[in-house]
């Protein structure tokens, strides 16, 4: 497969890579040629009423192909690396029990190694701890990036100033353990908890970008800033609204942004996002590099062959 021929697929393969690859549409066709099922590995799809701004799979796709973990949380809800490692593990043994295989598709990088490696043994949660750290950022904006860039900044140059779920959860183990975060990272030695082959769709930026730029704009004309005013209304400003594009119309509707600066802003921030996908993955153990969807299926096809 890719640069080097397999005969053999794995019951659980990984398409993985930046935002706007192509990967959900890659995945499905893969899916109804070798008789798979999808579970999604992205940290925002796993939320109901965050759809445009997510670029969830339609309800055409789902149809074509079974998608899982996927609209399973309320926008108020949290969720960890390690929780959607224990969901994906239920999904996964359900799909094999059908004797289906199994594609696990997304970008959240932190996610899909704590389904494939597990993650180090991290403090549990200080509710009272994180109330202050919110109240610092709201007393001074920016603040806490200050803070992690002075203890971890390895931490601090993969995580946006606007990250303040990830900004939050770094401190906070700082604080609980005197180690930081990166320190964890290192001394965690992964063993491939769940066996798969990982398939890496990373096109050059020549081809990513326009497609992010189209994407914005079918999000921008799709709604996004009437899904965003609605969630908030309905449920603050939860996390997830804390993410690319959310955050941006958050910025607009809170008198922050003109509209006229809205669609440039959201390409920069996603281009922004990619760029650090793409740093991640091309660190995954034995991940194999496609240029394009057409040339992941191609080798998907090579290895079917009898």
């Amino acid at each position: 497969m890719s640069r080097a021929e397999s005969s053999v697929i794995a019951d659980v393969l990984a398409i993985v890579g930046p935002t706007a690859a192509g990967k959900t549409s890659a995945a499905i066709t893969v899916a109804e040629r070798i008789g798979a099922e999808i579970v999604s590995c992205d940290s925002l799809q796993l939320y109901r009423e965050l759809d445009i701004g997510t670029a969830k799979p339609t309800a055409d796709e789902r149809a074509r192909v079974p998608h899982h973990l996927v609209d399973i949380l309320a926008p108020n809800e949290s969720c960890s690396a390690a929780r959607y490692a224990e969901l994906a593990d239920a999904a996964i043994a359900a799909i094999r029990a059908r004797g289906r295989r199994v594609i696990v598709v997304g970008g959240s990088g932190l996610y899909f190694r704590a389904l494939r490696f597990g993650l180090f043994a991290a403090p549990p949660r200080d509710e009272e701890l994180r109330a202050r750290l919110h109240d610092d950022e709201r007393a001074q904006p920016g603040r806490l990036h200050e803070r992690l860039r002075a203890v971890d900044g390895k931490a601090a140059a993969r995580i946006a100033p606007a990250d303040l779920v990830r900004l939050v959860r770094a401190l906070e183990v700082y604080e609980l353990t005197g180690v930081p975060l990166t320190e964890h990272h290192a001394l965690h030695r992964p063993q491939e908890r769940v066996h798969m082959d990982v398939l890496n769709l990373e096109p050059p930026f020549t081809t990513l970008d326009p497609r992010i730029a189209a994407r914005v704009e079918a999000m921008l004309r799709g709604g996004l800033v009437d899904e965003t005013r609605r969630v908030l209304a309905r449920h603050g400003a939860t996390p997830p609204l804390q993410s690319v594009g959310y955050a941006e119309v958050c910025a607009l509707l809170a008198g922050e942004l003109r509209e006229d600066e809205l669609a440039t802003a959201i390409f920069r921030a996603t281009r922004h996002y990619a760029r650090r996908q793409r740093t991640w993955f091309k660190k995954e153990p034995g991940a194999r590099r496609f240029d394009s969807a057409d040339e992941l299926t191609r080798a998907i096809d090579a290895a079917c062959r009898p």
